[in-house]
């Protein structure tokens, strides 16, 4: 199976970097200077155990077709890496693999394929983009895979053969509902963004660990009102997100304080704060902005990631982090915390 992986950064890099190990014939798509920096010196891949550098072919654009192609950029720049590689994009016996958080990257894609070509995934593993042809390795997790749009053929058990050579796959039916639970475990990366720390730095303040918490509830009541069910995954039962969003608060932020601290050794900065950091534009609003989006349709408002939205685009467009203070008065968690024992 020939290989295209499309996107050079965090994921797109790791997943090359492993399949190329694992003997795979991989072909990485990115930016010029990612795609120089690769050729030059290799992909280097930081661990918590050490460090090692994978030689992996890399090109600015898809040189021929490819029996699987895995769109590994943000949901933001789907229509973009498609368009600028779609001269061998046409075979209908082509198999397209999406990565992205949220729960739009299928539909985008498959205005451009053919739905049964369509292949869906989850990715619980946790990668940091360094700098062109660096990545660090945060943390280990599973790659779940499964058609959005149909029911899982053999295409899907060739995709999980080739994908287990070098990660822990698993199969499912129900992908569309898992990636729903996935969206709200991506919930807490627009705290960090508007502060400009690490996961680590962001969640060892209990006034931000409260903040997610109210961002949890204001979007899992919009999902309910709404009629969507949100699936288990495989080692995250979807009760356990809710049961989190009912605790007291203070009880349910020494929670998340106790988990986003000690998620990895290296410093942690999750996606929508790496977009920022290499002056682009992030993913939120196919996280946060969903719930808003889906608020509208229905009806109601969800005034909380309306705000982190608007602040985070902020971000974006200045190009310089907010004061904690400054948020924490926004959301007035001072108030948060006098009413988090109830």
């Amino acid at each position: 199976m020939k290989i295209a992986v499309i996107g050079a950064g965090a994921i797109g890099s790791l997943v090359a970097g492993y399949l190329t190990k694992a003997g795979e014939d991989v072909t990485l798509i990115g930016r010029k200077d990612q795609v120089d920096a690769v050729n030059k010196n290799g992909l280097r891949i930081v661990k918590h155990d050490g460090q090692e550098t994978i030689a992996v072919k890399a090109k600015t654009k898809l040189d021929q077709e490819y029996t699987l192609v895995i769109f590994a950029t943000k949901t933001q720049d789907i229509e973009e890496a498609y368009q600028d590689n779609k001269e061998f994009l046409t075979n209908p016996y082509q198999i397209v693999l999406t990565t992205q958080n949220g729960v739009q990257a299928d539909n985008m894609i498959s205005c451009h394929f053919e739905p049964m070509a369509v292949i869906s995934s989850i990715v619980m593993f946790g990668s940091t983009y360094v700098k062109p042809g660096e990545v660090t390795f945060n943390f280990p997790g599973d790659w779940i895979i499964g058609k959005p749009f149909s029911t899982n053929d053999t295409k899907v058990t060739d995709v999980e053969r080739v994908l287990s050579k070098a990660f822990p796959v698993i199969v499912t039916q129900e992908i569309v509902g898992m990636k729903w639970l996935k969206l709200f475990v991506n919930f807490n990366n627009c705290i960090p963004a508007m502060v400009g720390k690490s996961m680590q730095e962001t969640f060892s303040d209990m006034d931000f660990c409260r903040l997610s918490i109210l961002l949890l509830k204001e979007g899992l009541e919009i999902v309910s009102r709404a009629g969507i069910e949100i699936v288990c995954l495989p080692k995250l039962p979807s009760d356990r997100i809710k049961s989190l969003a009912a605790m007291p608060l203070n009880q349910a932020a020494g929670i998340i304080n106790k988990t986003l601290t000690g998620l990895s050794k290296e410093p942690l900065y999750g996606s929508i704060l790496q977009s920022i950091m290499r002056k682009k534009l992030s993913e939120i609003d196919f996280i946060n902005g969903e719930v808003v989006m889906l608020a509208k349709g229905i009806g109601r408002e969800a005034p909380l990631n309306t705000r982190v939205i608007e602040l985070v685009h902020q971000v974006e467009n200045e190009g310089k982090f907010l004061d904690p203070e400054f948020v924490k008065r926004e959301f007035n968690l001072s108030e948060a915390q006098s009413y988090g024992t109830m």
